[in-house]
């Protein structure tokens, strides 16, 4: 019998939300071991003199405990 757990994590990118998941997938994957999914909770934009400057996303990380 496996127990997987979800944690909540945020990144950002100044380039794209896909951008931002990458990066918050890729470190997730530094500290959390047995990543099995994660969903995308919420995205939101910094906007600065007119411009996102920033493209944010909240991720549910689910990974397995051992």
């Amino acid at each position: 019998m496996s127990v997987a757990r979800t944690t909540e994590i945020t990144a950002s990118s100044p380039k794209s939300f896909d951008d931002a998941l990458n990066r918050g997938i890729k470190r997730a994957a530094k500290t959390l071991q047995n990543l099995t999914g994660a969903w995308v909770k919420d995205q939101e934009v910094v906007i600065k003199d007119g411009k996102i400057t920033s493209y944010k996303v909240r991720l549910m990380v689910t990974f397995i405990l051992k």
